[in-house]
C-alpha cells in the first residue's frame, strides 16, 4: 500500500479533498518519501508536533514553503522571520515582539468592528454578496494595511499583488514569473514605505518598530520591510480563507450551526473546530539538518520535509472521530498556528478578527446560505481556501 501511495502538493485535484490521502498516509506511510519531486512528508500529530518544536533536526533556513525556483535576489527580504532558526530567530522575533504587543493587538477590536459593520452595510440589503471579494478579503487587508498606515487607494494593488504571489496555474511546479515580479513589487512598496516612516514618524507599526531597541539591538531596516512583506501576505491570506472556510463547514452541519445561532458565545469554538479540521495553511516546510530515523526510513541530511498540518489535525490518535466537524470538542491541540519557537506571531490577530468578523455576520445576515455551485477553490501548494464565495439570504 505504501508503494502505491502518491502525494504531490502542486496536484491542484488533490486541494478539492486531500484528506482521504492524508488519512492513507498516516496509516501506510508516515514516513512518505516522493522521490520526483524530492521530498519527505509527515503526516501523523506527534510526529508534525515533534517537527515544529525540533528546530536543531528541523530547520526553517530554506522557507516553509516547497518551491522550485525563488522568489527573489534577497531570499532574507522574502523569508523574514520564517526563514529563521535559533538563535537569530529569537532575536528578530523579540525585537519584533516589542512593538507588535499583545496590547496593540487588543486594541484594534474597536476598528476591526466598525470595519466589519462598514462592509456589512454595503451590501445587506442585497440580498447576496461574493464574500471574499465583498467581506473577508477586505477586512484582514484593511487591518493589515492600517496597522502599518497604507493609504486605502492603494489597498486594492496590493491584494491584487498579494493573490497573484500564491496562485498557481495547473501543472506549474515553482513559483511562476508574475508571481516573482509581484513579490519584487510588495518589497519595493515596503521598502519605500519604512524610508517614508523614518524620516516622519507615524502612530503606525512600521514607525514602531523603527524605534524598537532591546538591550542596544535594533531592528536593521531590512528587517522590517521583510515583516511588512510577511505580514500583508500571511495577515490576509490565512485569514480570508479561514473566515470563507468556516462559513462553508457551519452550512454543511446544520446541528452545529444551529448551536451558534442560538448562542453567540460559540462563535471562538466554531473558529477553534474550523482551524483543526480545515486550515487554510495545510502543510509547511524544513530541511533537514542531519540524518533522521522515523518509521523505519531513512531520511537523509538536507533533505526536503513537508510538516503535514492538515493531516495531523485529523489524526485519530489526537482527536477522537476526527471526521466530524464538532464544536464541542476539545481542539486545545491543534496545530493550525504551529508549536514551538515558530508558534504563528499573528495567531492572536487572526482569531481576533475572525471572532470579530463572524460576530458581526451572524448579527446582521443570519440566514446566509452558501451558493455551493459557484464556489470556486484557490490553487496554492499550501493554501486550501476558496477565491469565490458567493453566498445569498432573504433581505429583511
Amino acid at each position: 500500500m505504501a508503494d502505491a501511495l502518491h502525494f504531490d502538493p502542486f496536484d491542484y485535484a488533490f486541494h478539492e479533498d486531500p484528506y482521504p490521502v492524508y488519512r492513507a498516509l498516516r496509516e501506510h506511510a508516515p514516513a512518505y518519501h516522493n522521490e520526483e519531486l524530492g521530498f519527505w512528508a509527515l503526516s501523523r500529530h506527534a510526529d508534525v508536533l515533534a517537527g515544529f518544536k525540533d528546530t536543531a533536526r528541523f530547520s526553517n533556513a530554506a522557507g516553509i514553503a516547497l518551491e522550485i525556483g525563488d522568489l527573489s535576489g534577497d531570499m532574507r527580504a522574502v523569508l523574514s522571520i520564517l526563514g529563521m532558526d535559533p538563535p537569530e530567530h529569537g532575536r528578530m522575533r523579540g525585537l519584533v515582539s516589542r512593538g507588535f504587543t499583545p496590547r496593540r493587538v487588543a486594541a484594534l477590536e474597536p476598528r476591526i468592528r466598525e470595519l466589519a459593520r462598514g462592509y456589512l452595510r454595503r451590501f445587506r440589503a442585497a440580498g447576496r454578496c461574493e464574500f471574499i471579494g465583498d467581506f473577508a478579503g477586505r477586512m484582514p487587508m484593511d487591518v493589515v494595511s492600517e496597522m502599518f498606515g497604507v493609504p486605502e487607494a492603494e489597498r486594492g494593488e496590493l491584494r491584487a499583488l498579494v493573490d497573484c504571489l500564491v496562485h498557481r496555474e495547473p501543472g506549474v511546479r515553482g513559483i511562476p514569473p508574475a508571481g516573482i515580479e509581484a513579490s519584487s513589487k510588495l518589497l519595493r512598496y515596503f521598502a519605500e514605505l519604512v524610508a517614508a516612516r523614518r524620516r516622519r514618524p507615524g502612530a503606525d507599526l512600521a514607525s514602531a518598530l523603527l524605534q524598537v531597541e532591546l538591550d542596544g539591538d535594533r531592528l536593521a531596516e531590512r528587517d522590517i520591510i521583510a515583516f511588512c512583506y510577511l505580514m500583508i501576505i500571511a495577515g490576509n491570506e490565512t485569514t480570508t480563507k479561514l473566515l470563507a472556510n468556516c462559513l462553508y463547514w457551519l452550512g454543511k452541519n446544520p446541528a452545529q450551526r444551529e448551536q451558534v445561532q442560538r448562542n453567540p458565545a460559540r462563535i471562538p469554538d466554531w473558529i477553534e473546530e474550523t482551524l483543526r479540521y480545515d486550515n487554510s495553511t495545510q502543510l509547511m516546510a524544513r530541511v533537514l539538518t542531519c540524518d533522521v530515523e522515523m518509521h523505519g526510513r531513512h531520511m537523509p541530511k538536507g533533505a526536503r520535509l513537508l510538516l503535514l498540518i492538515g493531516a495531523a489535525n485529523r489524526d485519530e490518535r489526537a482527536f477522537p472521530d476526527p471526521d466530524r466537524y464538532d464544536l464541542s470538542r476539545d481542539t486545545g491541540e491543534h496545530l493550525s498556528f504551529g508549536r514551538g519557537a515558530h508558534f504563528c506571531l499573528g495567531a492572536a490577530l487572526a482569531r481576533l478578527e475572525a471572532r470579530v468578523a463572524l460576530e458581526e455576520w451572524q448579527r446582521a445576515i443570519p440566514g446566509w446560505r452558501v451558493c455551493e455551485d459557484a464556489l470556486q477553490r484557490v490553487h496554492s501548494t499550501n493554501v486550501r481556501g476558496f477565491s469565490r464565495f458567493p453566498v445569498e439570504w432573504r433581505p429583511r
